[in-house]
């Protein structure tokens, strides 16, 4: 018996409750996919996961479905039910139909710090949550802030929770995320904390204010050397009309230390995030070209480990390689 039937997971045949409908996306190990509850009619979406691709990494779903069985927040999508056949793994998920916060930014027809401002507040605050209940996300990017519906003044929703993890588990030291959203005590292959996710917070702030990221390189060395020393800009012409208090914001979460780094509750209470500091001038024009220069890159649209990109700038050996994948399969 597996540890997630034994969290109730349903081993009836999923087709008789949801009828599954078209593939909504998919990554190395599993699909997911839109799906209708057939008696109430209530659109889901439904993550099926291959056991057989998944062989080996069975302790990474294991605490995924543990993290979200733990979590009810408006803003961080919800796992609504669990099923299992021989052969695969079904979540179901709450659907979020409003689309990526960056899509949805370049579609606006106006876009201010404020906006900018109340995105980063309800994502902020969601966090607070997760580290409050000792979970880590480790993988906070803009692909995964949704809205949940296309209304106008939808919240967002935090989701993927593939790579999250909580505290009670022992030490954070496994080389994970997407790499110029990576802290660099990741990195460095240090042990690290929740502030991870502040220093993602920074990254997201940031790219939210002028349409481009703070660390970026084709190569992937330069990368990893951008983001170690914190070397980033407020670029003019980009800056020039955002506000110091939001400059000061973004400062304080891209510190380098994290021991200097700002925690949620620092964050929160910054005066452009409570104090009615972020500017009103319409800045979507700017925010919007740099979104669709800078975002439909490929090299951005890159989901791969960041254990890849140490891996290849440390020259680790075989045998310490083999070791880092030991404690990447057992986490």
């Amino acid at each position: 018996m597996t540890p997630v039937k034994e969290s109730g997971t349903n081993n009836e045949d999923i087709s008789a409750t949801y009828e599954i409908k078209e593939k909504l996306g998919e990554g190395s190990f599993s699909e997911v996919h839109l799906a209708q509850h057939r008696l109430s009619k209530r659109l889901v979406a439904i993550k099926c996961v291959h056991k057989r691709a998944l062989r080996g990494r069975e302790a990474m779903l294991e605490n995924e479905i543990a993290v979200l069985r733990k979590i009810d927040h408006e803003n961080i999508v919800s796992l609504e039910d669990t099923f299992e056949t021989p052969t695969k793994l079904y979540l179901v998920m709450t659907l979020a139909t409003g689309g990526e916060l960056l899509e949805r930014i370049v579609e606006r027809g106006s876009y201010t710090e404020m906006d900018a401002s109340r995105v980063i507040r309800q994502v902020l605050g969601a966090v607070s949550y997760l580290h409050q209940l000792g979970i880590v996300h480790r993988d906070l990017k803009p692909e995964n802030l949704l809205y949940e519906t296309p209304l106008e003044d939808s919240k967002i929703v935090i989701s993927d929770f593939g790579l999250s993890k909580m505290e009670q588990q022992g030490v954070f030291s496994t080389t994970c995320g997407t790499p110029a959203y990576a802290a660099p005590e990741v990195l460095e292959q240090k042990i690290y904390d929740k502030k991870v996710d502040l220093w993602a917070m920074g990254v997201i702030s940031y790219i939210l204010l002028c349409g481009y990221p703070p660390f970026y390189d084709e190569n992937d060395t330069q990368l990893y050397r951008q983001i170690i020393n914190s070397q980033y800009e407020f670029d003019s012409p980009y800056w020039d009309d955002i506000s110091e208090s939001a400059k000061d914001f973004i400062s304080h979460l891209l510190q380098r230390n994290p021991e200097k780094r700002a925690d949620c509750d620092q964050a929160l209470q910054h005066p452009w995030i409570s104090g009615g500091a972020a500017l009103e001038k319409n800045i979507h024009g700017s925010v919007s070209e740099q979104i669709q220069k800078n975002f439909a890159k490929n090299q951005w649209k890159r989901a791969f480990n960041v254990t890849v990109v140490v891996r290849h700038l440390t020259k680790k050996t075989l045998a310490a390689e083999a070791e880092n994948e030991a404690e990447e399969n057992s986490s």
